[in-house]
């Protein structure tokens, strides 16, 4: 019975430390990783000095447009919906000073793809009248992150709960002002190609040093049932990176003519069950909630941000064999809201509001190895 509490715990390590936060959908969330080291069968023996590696690998393509929480159907049906198509490759190292404080580097490593209609031709039949669409890159690595996590009790003296704080720093390595090739159309027809910053949803960082704070915890209800939480909030306090949305208009937005540099957050709970037929091997049910709001904590709001946020449900299973451990999530999600940014909340008449597109769900896997 002991060693089924020891894995249903390390399990719980697992799920709230490899978590990982991909935007699903035009809500620029950047790729994070928790802080925490990751659990395995033997996390409770370990002695100081011991190193972890991990990867992550998310999917994610995002279509359904959304202003508040009211689905734009007819984007679909109209063929002008805006596709992005997100795979990320996020690559960690911890190491473990003692049982209950650690430090971890994570690094993403990036690859977008979005295709549009009304960022070329346009929109409509006038102006587009073949409906062509078109794709725009940006791959490369992101944000880094340096993060450490601390346990405010001994997990060895008291595995059955605990809870956990961290604090990192994100570092604006990723390019905040990649550029592709844009299609237009001359009066006679003739196509033609202007450079220009890609979106901001498929930008790969974005230019500001940031703060993160965030807390996890678990606690055992039973001898197999364990229960998980955690969150952050990203502090962003710089208002815009400079970038021009479109750097050749002859008029620029003072309020959202640059991208703005936006906080993130996302917190997740949920139950795991291990599985007495296979060791190692649990069952996850859980929430997860995350977004970007449209007012930061501290600093300025301005510039051009998509805010809102995606409520899912996430189902999982995570395996431990030894000093390896897997796990696999796929939140899907049952709520989406683009709400209304700061230049929105600037209107007069209070009916401006923009749109987003979100996915329906994301692939989330993780493998991790002590050392």
């Amino acid at each position: 019975m002991k060693a089924i509490s020891t894995i249903v715990l390390a399990v719980a390590y697992i799920l709230i430390s490899n978590t990982t936060t991909s935007a699903q959908g035009c809500v620029a969330v950047r790729h994070m990783s928790c802080a925490a080291p990751a659990g395995s069968a033997d996390y409770f023996k370990q002695r100081n000095g011991h190193w972890q590696v991990s990867a992550g690998y998310r999917f994610f393509r995002s279509y359904k447009h959304f202003v508040g929480d009211v689905e734009q159907k007819q984007r679909v049906e109209q063929g002008t919906q805006v596709i992005n198509v997100s795979h990320a490759i996020d690559l960690g190292i911890t190491y473990m000073v003692n049982q209950r404080l650690s430090f971890s580097v994570n690094l993403p490593i990036q690859y977008y793809d979005r295709s549009s209609l009304y960022e070329h031709y346009g929109n409509s039949v006038a102006q587009n009248p073949d409906q062509k669409r078109f794709d725009t890159h940006s791959q490369g690595i992101g944000d880094l992150r340096i993060s450490g996590s601390y346990w405010l009790v001994n997990p060895v003296t008291l595995p059955k709960a605990n809870l956990a704080v961290g604090l990192g720093v994100k570092l604006p390595t990723g390019n905040y002002d990649v550029t592709d090739n844009f299609h237009k159309l001359t009066k006679e027809g003739t196509d033609y190609t202007v450079n220009l910053p890609v979106d901001q949803s498929i930008q790969l960082g974005d230019g500001g040093v940031g703060a993160s704070l965030e807390l996890q915890g678990y606690a055992s209800i039973t001898k197999t049932l364990t229960a998980y939480a955690n969150g952050f909030y990203l502090f962003n306090p710089r208002e815009t990176n400079g970038v021009l949305r479109n750097p050749t208009a002859t008029t620029i937005d003072l309020v959202t003519g640059s991208f703005s540099v936006a906080d993130q957050f996302a917190a997740r709970i949920g139950l795991s069950q291990s599985i007495k037929a296979v060791p190692g091997l649990a069952v996850m049910l859980g929430g997860r909630v995350e977004g970007v709001p449209a007012i930061d904590a501290f600093g300025g709001s301005s510039g051009f941000r998509r805010p809102g946020y995606i409520v899912s449900v996430e189902p999982g299973l995570s395996y431990m064999h030894h000093k390896t451990s897997v796990a696999a999530s796929v939140p899907i999600a049952v709520y989406r809201n683009r709400i209304k940014s700061y230049a929105d909340r600037l209107d007069p008449l209070g009916v401006k509001q923009g749109d987003a597109a979100f996915a329906d769900y994301l692939v989330s896997v993780s493998l991790s190895r002590w050392f």
